[in-house]
């Protein structure tokens, strides 16, 4: 095998990649926007929700956002709700709130008042200095004392009882007086004399009333949001501006929670200057429920959405977003991608990665060592696409642990099921790497298949396809994940569809690609 392979250079190469396959504020310094003016709209006094799978940089894009809010010296808090997975409610909301305002108050300890010439934190974290000066110190320090009082609070409700029955008892008394004489006269005129004997009697009488009510910690809450929104206001007053709340990977939390969570800090945002970025997987996630009242963020009226799901649909567009992030690794390393990958094998890339970056440098990176390990022979000694292949492969292990942990225990076995019947189908009936499914396809269905897109098993690539004998019908387009027939599990003389093509449209107009088959009508 060529040396380069085994350089120090690329040895570091690996080593960065692995680094940055996990979000972290580090990891901001590498950022590559998606799409131009992604990032100014997670700056945008707006509130949001930031779409897209496991990978898809949904969390890198906050951190930026974080990261550049904090450099313009505007309060910012980051709370990663993966840590109150399980958590029931109302105390998964006790919990996220607690950790909000110590987000804030450790802001206001910290970014609010470091002089610019204290660099340890500013270039150490952001590599740069804030843009605006540091706010007045005194006022600074009451406001974040408030918080503190408040998490205080919280946490004593936290470890409380919930559903409290409290009496409340009201004691009323009254009294009276009675009187009673006789009058006795003596004489008459001027000599009239007059006695007069009176008795008099008091009686006083105690009544109690009690009253008994449930206090619940869900009560507290609501009566606190308006105290907790002149926090803010405050807040907003002494930084001149607005407050950014990013709660991230929603998904995690119960799906019959997360409205309700939404809702609790929306409604904290509404008039009080705070404006609430959230990110997760679109159907892992539920944003807004109508009713009466309607429960959530209603996306068009109470906020609007980012997708960052660069499916291959756009291929084009992935892979050059993909390159650049890959590039951007490349030069720092001192190296150019030429010279260890060949086109080809960029190309399946791509196509393995289903567009996510982080799946696209998991999969490279693991190819350097497969490419490494093996001899030259006639495959060269760059990375080609048997050696993404094969990486593909060892990935899927991976994805395979996401979906079981991302999913609930009574999600998992049809999910799972449906995978194997579309695995079975592409395999052995379609003989094809493509697979369709009608638009109009029962509900329960659609949300399994877009559940695997989302857990990256399968992948869209095309939203409309129509078939000629399929009159009035139509179809959207979707490929299995490399991982399935390729290394271990190769699958000889399969189909390759290369939807990428122009010329690939009627390779994809066939009814024996309909999943599942008894739709395809034969």
């Amino acid at each position: 095998m060529d040396q380069l392979l085994n350089s120090q250079s690329v040895q570091d190469l690996e080593v960065s990649i692995e680094e940055a396959t996990r979000s972290t504020e580090e990891g901001v310094k590498r950022f590559i926007e998606p799409a131009q003016g992604t990032l100014a709209r997670a700056l945008a006094k707006r509130p949001h929700i930031v779409f897209g799978r496991r990978g898809s940089g949904k969390s890198s894009l906050l951190r930026k956002a974080v990261s550049d809010l904090t450099i313009d010296r505007r309060p910012i808090a980051f709370v990663d709700l993966e840590s109150f997975k399980g958590h029931s409610y109302p105390d998964v909301l006790i919990s996220i709130l607690i950790q909000t305002l110590e987000r804030f108050e450790q802001w206001l300890n910290t970014a609010a008042i470091n002089p610019a010439s204290k660099t340890s934190f500013w270039r150490k974290l952001f590599g740069t200095k804030p843009k605006r000066p540091p706010f007045d110190k005194e006022r600074t320090r009451a406001l974040s004392g408030r918080l503190n009082t408040e998490i205080t609070d919280l946490k004593r409700v936290l470890l409380g009882e919930d559903q409290i029955e409290t009496t409340l008892r009201n004691k009323d008394s009254k009294s009276g007086n009675e009187s009673a004489g006789v009058t006795m006269k003596v004489g008459a005129g001027p000599a009239e004399l007059g006695a007069k004997a009176a008795t008099e009697r008091k009686d006083s009488r105690e009544t109690e009333t009690s009253e008994k009510f449930t206090r619940t910690k869900l009560d507290l809450l609501h009566r606190r949001i308006i105290e907790y929104q002149k926090i803010f206001r405050d807040l907003s007053a002494l930084s001149s501006g607005d407050s950014y709340l990013v709660l991230d990977d929603l998904y995690h939390i119960r799906r019959s929670d997360q409205s309700r969570v939404i809702d609790y800090f929306h409604r904290l945002g509404k008039s009080s200057n705070l404006w609430i970025k959230v990110g997760t997987i679109r159907h892992r996630s539920s944003w807004y429920v109508n009713g009466d009242p309607p429960i959530g963020m209603k996306i068009g009226d109470d906020g609007d959405e980012i997708d960052l799901d660069l499916t291959l649909e756009r291929y084009q567009q992935a892979k050059d977003f993909l390159s650049r992030i890959l590039k951007g690794f490349f030069d720092a390393a001192e190296l150019k991608v030429d010279d260890i990958l060949t086109d080809g094998a960029l190309d399946r890339l791509v196509l393995a990665s289903g567009g996510v970056a982080r799946d696209f440098l998991g999969i490279f990176r693991r190819s350097i060592g497969i490419a490494r390990n093996r001899d030259s022979g006639a495959r060269g000694p760059k990375i080609g696409v048997e050696d993404v292949n094969a990486a593909a492969g060892e990935y899927d292990q991976y994805k395979t642990q996401e979906m079981r942990r991302d999913i609930f225990t009574d999600e998992e076995q049809p999910i799972q099921t449906e995978f194997a019947r579309i695995r079975t189908f592409c395999l052995t009936s379609a003989n094809a790497n493509c697979f369709l499914v009608e638009k109009d396809a029962d509900q329960p269905l659609f949300d399994r298949i877009q559940e695997l897109t989302d857990l990256r098993l399968i992948h869209k690539v095309r939203s409309r396809v129509t078939i000629s004998s399929r009159q009035g019908k139509v179809f959207e387009a979707y490929m299995l994940d490399v991982s399935q027939y390729t290394a271990s599990r190769k699958k000889r003389e399969l189909e390759i569809i290369e939807f990428w093509r122009t010329d690939s449209t009627e390779r994809l107009r066939r009814v024996s690609l309909i999943y599942p088959p008894a739709a395809s009508g034969t």
